[in-house]
């Protein structure tokens, strides 16, 4: 498989991503931590209204599917 089909151009001076991929890898990062944040913060910060927690559990799955879906589209670009 050439590198160009890998998603990395590479040259002797700078091997970098395309951009697609870097677009991809970019927003698995931003959906992970938004999904930790989730998982860590908001979820406990809302205990006590158990309307708000659920539509937090909702939304943390929902996130879920999306990094996984980020994760196996990189996997199979890099």
């Amino acid at each position: 498989m050439s590198d160009e089909k890998m998603g990395v151009i590479v040259s002797p001076e700078e091997p970098m991503l395309d951009n697609e991929t870097y677009d991809l890898l970019e927003q698995l990062l931003i959906e992970n931590k938004s999904l930790w944040r989730i998982h860590n913060n908001y979820k406990s910060d809302s205990a006590m209204d158990n309307e708000t927690r659920q539509i937090w559990s909702v939304i943390e799955k929902d996130k879920q599917k999306t990094v996984k879906m980020l994760i196996e589209k990189l996997k199979a670009r890099l």
